[in-house]
């Protein structure tokens, strides 16, 4: 979580929400990162989670990550809970909840419907705290 906040810092030069997220494989190995480039490519699906499975599904080089685990500082939305459950990542981890918009337990649970097709662990809450509280600076500006 300690590397996906760092990237998530990084949007703040973009002027997006800092978000951050990595893909590591089964042995450890980061294989994607990602932060959030909506403002900067303008381009509304570049959440952080979907430009990390795209770098990592394009370093494997096939759009099945099974056995991976995404790792992001915030809970995903909707579109990012359906990019995690149809690029087949095994286990999702992230930090601060999302009371507006998140799909993983807050707003909706769409990977842990009963009805999803695909079954993805997750583990939530990590780093709560201080994933929050980058996202709450970042807005007490705006």
């Amino acid at each position: 979580m300690g590397e996906a906040l760092t990237i998530a810092r990084s949007a703040l030069s973009t002027g997006d929400v800092p978000v951050g997220a990595i893909v590591v494989n089964a042995d450890g190995v980061v294989i994607g990162t990602g932060f959030n480039e909506r403002e900067a490519h303008n381009d509304p699906t570049a959440h952080a989670e979907v430009v990390a499975i795209r770098n990592a599904a394009a370093r494997l080089q096939k759009s099945r990550l099974d056995g991976c685990t995404l790792i992001v500082t915030l809970e995903p939305c909707a579109m990012c809970a359906g990019a995690i459950a149809q690029s087949r990542i095994s286990h999702l981890v992230f930090g601060a909840w999302d009371e507006k918009a998140g799909a993983v337990g807050s707003v909706w649970d769409v990977l842990r419907d009963p009805r999803s097709i695909f079954k993805v662990e997750v583990t939530s809450g990590i780093r709560e705290s201080e994933c929050a509280q980058l996202l709450k600076d970042f807005f007490s500006d705006k």
